[in-house]
């Protein structure tokens, strides 16, 4: 399976091959700075299984904590996933240009209690 996917503004593109392993939701204060949504939703990929296709090639990175780094298009500033230190690209599941895939659909949510009272999803 290939899944393809990329940035707003088409510069950063990535093909991703292999299991799509971890789907899930996060409502913690990183993801949600990251993303401006209060729930991310990820899946994971061994960073061997990752490509960068686009012209604008591999994404920019902000250093997030001790053990991962946020990836983003520096041109036009979507966010795409994290490249954490071990060999896994975690990839936002709304950056996939067919996010219904049923291997995709997140099962389960970390950091619950970091939504909203008010948040019913």
């Amino acid at each position: 399976m290939i899944y393809r996917g990329g940035c707003l503004c088409g510069a950063i593109r990535f093909e991703a091959t292999g299991a799509a392993e971890k789907p899930h939701t996060c409502s913690c204060k990183f993801c949600q700075r990251h993303t401006g949504a209060l729930t991310a939703s990820w899946v994971e990929f061994s960073r061997e299984n990752v490509a960068w296709t686009g012209s604008g090639g591999a994404p920019s990175t902000y250093r997030s904590s001790e053990y991962s780094s946020r990836a983003f298009c520096p041109s036009c500033g979507s966010s795409l996933g994290a490249l954490d230190d071990e060999p896994v690209v975690a990839l936002l599941i709304g950056t996939f240009d067919d996010s219904t895939a049923a291997e995709l659909e997140p099962q389960y949510h970390s950091f619950e209690d970091g939504k909203p009272r008010w948040w019913h999803t």
